[in-house]
Formats: structure tokens, C-alpha cells, sequence
């Protein structure tokens, strides 16, 4: 018998092995020779053996005894290889789990008990009546924070469940609290397989095969939970719509919100999506009626909307300013909660010479290192790059060093001295990388009253919930403005609203207090004004007018390389020829924006340089980009990240 297998390179072609009966099937990994290498591959189709006039190298194994993917998996990788430039193989490759055995994986204790919300309210009861009777379309769950969304995700669930078909949950990883994943497991009898980055490749694997051997009805997962391999699925949901973690980093640089909608369109499944700060493109299509949009405004835990103080930073010299400094003692006094945010890790931005100004960078990459006081390093938050602080200047020789700006731990700092009989606590990704343990039991504490101030970056901000928090200071509300991207605004909005929404779940005193040097800038007013709607109409005004997603779609397409000269020559080269394509292509809604070193031009000692193509038909856009990159011979010491609808453009 002969098998055509896809390869994990960036070949878009099958390549044929002999095999004998019964050794695989449709579906299955199998190991096979390419060239000197041994490579992991996967069936696409089977076929009787026939006479050639050139050799057909044999199948070493077959990995799999089952298959792991279905054929409704493999035409979504189909159709991803086109819109993301992908290769098949490369996204095989990706969507399944590597794990080559299943394992054990012991995620829920006993000790948890799920407690399901007696009654909907109206609002949670009608947006559930029009998921229920209207199976196959789409729908968006537009609620405040403390709406109660997640339980109309999952009685929606029930329901598509008790008529046999099958339900994908995607949460953002931040969200992914042992907590909600007990209570989803007890909720469906353990009905559940989960897929997500904490699990090992084998422990995946094991809840991939309890998809494929129909011993899971949900599920539950981050990003590449999209691709469980259920052969009916009924519903998809996704929570928190808005968060950057849907989109894959890594080639293929997928979207979990456009794979959900291909996969949603094959199966006719229902697909549901909610977030309290839509993206914008998904309030653009709930404006043109593309998704039926279901609002929820009432808390259902009671509580009211938080009271929002700007503070002007221009006039403080400390990074607790004095009206933060009297709301968090009068929370203390009250025995309230409080959180403090603070978008950034470590004791200071960066660390920089007096004399001649320089400041210490990484020599990866074109980025400052971040001082760490705990450790007395000096770290770069991009490749991991370490270094002890250093007492002198590296380019000048002088002693005359400071630090400028601040991050979490200088924060954690002042508020130990401002507040001495306070038990405050830091939660960042510097200390949960360490221990996931210690994180668990930070929440936990925090939760029971035996932390006073919890101080963080995005892991405090989102997802969480405390019934005790009153109080919460945003420390720098600028950090995500100051990004030189068309999306800043956006995010900081998002942002601002979501940290809001901590500190009136469930009490009628809650309060935010945002610093910030801007403001008057209008996301920053928005939240303050909750001119919530004028805020996104503005944004999608400015966009429009500057011809910016989600109006058109972006590619961006970075080459890298160690040498200088070699990348700077090589995107001259390939911007001169884009603009040759498109110029015989008679597209006249397809442009090169630019073509400019990035903006952290050196990371992991790569030099980077980015070409931005935008186009109003993406059928266009898409062909251009291809028909390029197929002429360009692309020299060795080059690499080329290709980024459709990217989301950052750092």
C-alpha cells in the first residue's frame, strides 16, 4: 500500500511511502526517512501500490495504533495554509499534540465542590433563549464584568450536550484557574478534556484521545483548544474575546477567533463569543449585523459600577501618589482589599548613565535592560538575557549611574514604607515562573483577608475575583499608551475597564484610582466618563480615515538575520519586488504601507527589518503576498516571519 504524508517543513506538497496493510490508516502520525532525516509525518490518504520509475522509501512506524485527526481537521489546515502562508504539514504539526504515549494527568482534587447559580436573571435567561432556538449562527455576549456570561456559556453548553452533540470552550490561559476547571469537570461528570500550555505534550495527548474516542462531550482550553478533535461539534465558545492570546505568536501565526469560524462554518455549529471590551473588529460586526449581539449590563452579584479618580502624575514626585496614598488607608481601615496594577515587572524601567546619558541595553537585543533590585541583575524581558548591575558606565566610563522609571518590585517597595503594618504581596510573571504553588496560595490568601495589598501586572488585572477588593490603583496607566502601535488606544482602554470591573463586582464602594501624565487622552476618559460607546465609535472613526484594520487587513512580513548588511539588503530587494507584483496585478487596493527596521530592531541577536502590505480585499492582499514570497529567492542567512492580521507590530 502506499500513504501520502505531510511533513512538519515548509513544503506544501505531499510525499508518498509504501506501507504494509493494516500497518496505518487515514489520521495517523507515521516516522519516515527524509533524506539523512527521520521525521514525524501524517496520513492524508491511502492507495493501492502501483509500479514506479523511482524509488518509494518505506514507512519506519506507524506512531499512532488509531488516527488522531479527523478529515474535517485536516481541510481547517487547508484552509489556514492559505490564509495564514503556511505549510500543511507545519500546521498539522502544530494543532496536534506531539506527545508520543498518553499519560496521566491528575488536575482536579476532590476537595472542590461546584455550586451552580439557582436562577437567571431576565437578561441571562433571554440571551440563552436566542442561543437555544437559534442553532448555527453567531451570537456575542456583550456584559459588564460580573454579568454572569460564563454561566450562559455553560447552560448553552447543557443544553447543545443533551442533544448529543459536543462543545469547544476557549478561555484566555490567564483565566485558566484550577478553580473553573474543577468546576467544569464536576459540572459535566468528567466529561471533559482539556488542552492547554501547562499540560505536557503526553498529558495532552491523553485528553486528545478522550476527544477522539468519544469519552468527552467539552473542551476546555486556551488557543489551541480550537482544534479538538470532536467529529460534531454543536457549539463554540469564546470567552473574553478581546485577548491578545487568542493570536499564535509562532508560525503559523493563527487567530483562534478565525479558526473558530471556519471550523464553526464547517460543522454548523453555534458559535458564541463575550467580552465586556470587545475588539474592535468583532464591534464592527456586531454594528453591520454579521453577529447578533446580546447584552448583559446588571451585575448579577449585586455591586455597582466603581467610582474612577484620575490623578495627574506631572505633580508627584513618588509612584504612590498622595490621593492613592489616602484610598488605600481608608481600605486598610476598613479592612478592604486592595490591588495595585502595574503593567510592568521588575524595580525600574531602565538604568542609565548621568554623564553621557547612555542607557544599558541588551547586546541581543535593541531593547533597555530591566533592573531586578531583588536579584541586583539587570535582565531583557524579551530573550532572557542576565547580567549583574554594573557600576560604571559601559560607554563612557562613568560612576554617575541612576535608574529611571519603575516596575513592580520598586512599587512593592514604596508601598512597605508608606504602609509598614500592611501585608502586601507581588504577583507577577517573575514570581510565577518560579512557583505555581505560590501563586495559587498569593489568591488564596488575598482572598481570605491574610494579604492587605495585592500588587501585580495582567495576572491581578484579569480573570480573578475577590469579594473583599474595594480599592484598586492602576500605578501607570501609560505604559500600554506609550507603544508606538495603531492598536494602543484600543488596548489601554480594554485594560483600563477590565482592572475597573475587579473593583465593582460585588460591593456598592468600589473604587479606581488611575495615574497616569495623559489626562486627557480619550481612552483614559472613556473609562472614567463610561462613554464606553463614544469610545469605540471615535476609535473606529480615526481608523477608517486612516485606513487601519478593522477597515482593511494587514500582512506583515519580518525578515531576520545575524548579519546587518544581509537583511537591510534583502528587504530593499523584496519590497522593490512586491511593488513590481503589484503593480502588474492591476490590484488597486493593495499598497506597501512601508518598509522600516522594526521597532526593537535587534532581538535574540537578530537584526529585523518589517515590510507592512494592507489591502481592503484580502483575496488580494493574500495573493499578492504569495505570488511575492514564490519569486523571492530568499538567501540562507535570511529568515522571513510572515504575520497575517498581526497584532503587534513590534
Amino acid at each position: 500500500m502506499l500513504a501520502e504524508v505531510y511533513l512538519p517543513l515548509p513544503l506544501n506538497q505531499t510525499y508518498t511511502y509504501r506501507f504494509r496493510e493494516g500497518e496505518t490508516q487515514f489520521g495517523c502520525r507515521v516516522s519516515v526517512p527524509f533524506g539523512k532525516r527521520k521525521l514525524t509525518g501524517f496520513v492524508v490518504n491511502v492507495k493501492e501500490d502501483q509500479k514506479t520509475d523511482f524509488e518509494i522509501k518505506e514507512i519506519i512506524k506507524s506512531v499512532d495504533k488509531t488516527p488522531i485527526f479527523t478529515s474535517e481537521l485536516l481541510d481547517t489546515a487547508k484552509w489556514m495554509s492559505k490564509v495564514y502562508i503556511a505549510s500543511v504539514g507545519q500546521i498539522l504539526s502544530m494543532m496536534i499534540p506531539s506527545g508520543r504515549r498518553e499519560s496521566e494527568s491528575a488536575l482536579f482534587s476532590a476537595e472542590e465542590s461546584f455550586t451552580p447559580i439557582k436562577m437567571l436573571s431576565e437578561e441571562q435567561q433571554s440571551a440563552l433563549d436566542e442561543i437555544n432556538n437559534n442553532p448555527g449562527e453567531t451570537f456575542y455576549l456583550y456584559g459588564v464584568t460580573g454579568s454572569g456570561k460564563s454561566e450562559v456559556y455553560l447552560r448553552a453548553a447543557e443544553e447543545v450536550i443533551r442533544q448529543g452533540r459536543k462543545v469547544i470552550y476557549l478561555v484566555p490561559e490567564i483565566t485558566l484557574t484550577h478553580q473553573l476547571l474543577s468546576d467544569i469537570s464536576l459540572r459535566f461528570s468528567n466529561r471533559v478534556a482539556l488542552l492547554h500550555s501547562a499540560l505536557t505534550p503526553s498529558q495532552r495527548l491523553k485528553h486528545w484521545h478522550k476527544i477522539i474516542n468519544g469519552e468527552a462531550d467539552i473542551a476546555i482550553g486556551a488557543r489551541s483548544a480550537v482544534f479538538a478533535p470532536f467529529k460534531d461539534v454543536g457549539l463554540i465558545i469564546i470567552d473574553e474575546e478581546h485577548e491578545n492570546s487568542y493570536k499564535s505568536g509562532q508560525t503559523p501565526r493563527y487567530h483562534a477567533r478565525q479558526v473558530a469560524q471556519k471550523r464553526a462554518a464547517n460543522m454548523h455549529s453555534t458559535l458564541v463569543m463575550g467580552s465586556a471590551t470587545p475588539s474592535l473588529e468583532a464591534y464592527l460586526s456586531m454594528k453591520k449585523g454579521a453577529m447578533k449581539r446580546l447584552d448583559l449590563k446588571t451585575k448579577v452579584a449585586g455591586g455597582a459600577e466603581a467610582k474612577v479618580k484620575i490623578v495627574n502624575m506631572l505633580k508627584e514626585s513618588r509612584t504612590i501618589s498622595k490621593e492613592l496614598e489616602e484610598e488605600i488607608r481608608s481600605a486598610l481601615h476598613d479592612r478592604a482589599g486592595v490591588i495595585l496594577f502595574l503593567n510592568r515587572r521588575g524595580y525600574t524601567n531602565y538604568y542609565h548613565c548621568n554623564s553621557c546619558g547612555h542607557v544599558e541595553e541588551c547586546p541581543n537585543c535593541s531593547i533597555a535592560l530591566t533592573y531586578h533590585k531583588s536579584s541586583e541583575r539587570m535582565v531583557c524581558h524579551y530573550c532572557g538575557y542576565s547580567t549583574p548591575l554594573v557600576s560604571h558606565c559601559s560607554k563612557c566610563g562613568s560612576h554617575d549611574m541612576s535608574v529611571a522609571g519603575f516596575g513592580t518590585e520598586r512599587v512593592e517597595e514604596e508601598a512597605g514604607k508608606l504602609f509598614p503594618s500592611a501585608r502586601i504581596a507581588r504577583l507577577d510573571t517573575d514570581v510565577a515562573s518560579g512557583d505555581k504553588e505560590k501563586v495559587k496560595k498569593t489568591i488564596e490568601d488575598f482572598k481570605k483577608g491574610e494579604i492587605d495589598i495585592l500588587l501585580g501586572t495582567q495576572m491581578v488585572a484579569k480573570g480573578l475575583n475577590f469579594p473583599r477588593l474595594r480599592l484598586v490603583g492602576v500605578i501607570l496607566a501609560d505604559s500600554t499608551l506609550s507603544v508606538p502601535d495603531f492598536r494602543s488606544e484600543e488596548r489601554t482602554f480594554s485594560l483600563l475597564e477590565q482592572v475597573k470591573g475587579r473593583a465593582g463586582r460585588y460591593r456598592d464602594d468600589g473604587r479606581v484610582v488611575i495615574q497616569t501624565y495623559r489626562v486627557d487622552d480619550n481612552a483614559i476618559k472613556a473609562v472614567r466618563d463610561q462613554k464606553v460607546a463614544e469610545f469605540y465609535e471615535n476609535e473606529l472613526e480615526i481608523r477608517k480615515s486612516l485606513g487601519f484594520p478593522p477597515f482593511t487587513r494587514l500582512v506583515a512580513l519580518t525578515l531576520r538575520s545575524r548579519n546587518e548588511d544581509s537583511v537591510r539588503k534583502a528587504s530593499d530587494e523584496l519590497y522593490l519586488l512586491l511593488e513590481r507584483v503589484i503593480s502588474k496585478s492591476g490590484y488597486s487596493d493593495v499598497y506597501v504601507i512601508g518598509k522600516n527596521p522594526c521597532i526593537i530592531y535587534k532581538k535574540a541577536s537578530n537584526f529585523r527589518y518589517q515590510i507592512l502590505l494592507s489591502g481592503e480585499n484580502f483575496i488580494h492582499l493574500n495573493t499578492i503576498v504569495k505570488v511575492s514570497l514564490e519569486r523571492y529567492h530568499t538567501p540562507s542567512n535570511i529568515y522571513i516571519e510572515i504575520d497575517v492580521d498581526p497584532l503587534s507590530l513590534l
